[in-house]
């Protein structure tokens, strides 16, 4: 489906009926990545409207040229919001920049999140001040790499912490098709122009006091793990999950234990809502 904004289409699909649940995946993939990692953990969790869309220069969504920087990506996404899901309260679940975009959601509609979940978050925006581990390979699988298309194997080596093929296989599937569409002339422009928020997006006006859960990879080589720590103040009902044997696509490579946090957090957002 296609929501008209004012100068821009998104694209968007929407699952089941319930709370409002909005999905906001990374820089570079598109809607697949949330949409792989979530909807299994909603087969039996059935009462929720389940919002997945692409970001401009991602996906289905295109990348105009009169974009030029994530404030205006989060004045987008507001827009989104206020047309699929109006004045309702809502969940948000965010993956790096997808995470970065969620607190800009937050500073900008406080009183409207029930939950936000925090899936590899970027923190810092500026590359070059981000605190983050080498990258680490753990688990290899050499005869696994040998059978995948060169161009396939360079992305999935760069990211991966554990080559198995279940992995490769989510990773082919959820996170690549992304990549193989993305606009990289707008997303360039976008890195090098307006990546950083203008504002301070962590200078809340109030702690925020809704169900709330970090998960970081260990060996995440991309935004880390230690500087979320930095802002776990804001959130006073926040769990903080470092997981090991996890870098980027945490979500595939601790396929268990992510489901499980999710479905803890999602526990606690439905006791929080009964209150």
């Amino acid at each position: 489906m296609e929501c008209e904004l004012e100068n821009l289409k998104i694209y968007y699909e929407i699952y089941g009926e319930g709370k409002p649940i909005l999905m906001i995946h990374g820089f570079y993939p598109d809607h697949h990545l949330m949409k792989g990692c979530m909807e299994p953990i909603f087969k039996n969790k059935p009462a929720y409207k389940r919002i997945y869309f692409d970001l401009p220069g991602m996906g289905k969504t295109k990348g105009e040229k009169w974009i030029k920087n994530s404030d205006q990506i989060l004045n987008i996404t507001l827009q989104f919001i206020n047309q699929i899901i109006s004045k309702k309260r809502f969940l948000v679940v965010g993956e790096s920049y997808g995470a970065y975009l969620a607190r800009g959601i937050i500073y900008k509609k406080f009183d409207f999140i029930d939950g936000v979940c925090f899936i590899c978050p970027l923190i810092i925006a500026d590359e070059s001040k981000r605190d983050v581990p080498e990258h680490t390979t753990l688990i290899q699988d050499p005869e696994l790499i040998s059978e995948i298309e060169p161009l396939e194997t360079e992305d999935f080596e760069n990211m991966a912490v554990v080559q198995s093929r279940k992995i490769w296989e989510r990773y082919r599937d959820e996170v690549l098709p992304g990549l193989k569409v993305r606009d990289d002339k707008f997303l360039t422009r976008i890195w090098e122009e307006g990546y950083p928020f203008s504002f301070d997006v962590d200078k809340l006006p109030k702690k925020f006091k809704n169900p709330t859960l970090f998960l970081l990879g260990r060996q995440d080589q991309v935004v880390g793990y230690r500087d979320a720590w930095k802002i776990i103040e804001n959130y006073q009902r926040a769990t903080f999950a470092i997981l090991d044997k996890a870098g980027h696509s945490l979500q595939i490579e601790q396929e268990e234990i992510f489901n499980s946090l999710v479905v803890e957090w999602l526990k606690r957002v439905e006791e929080y809502d009964l209150k």
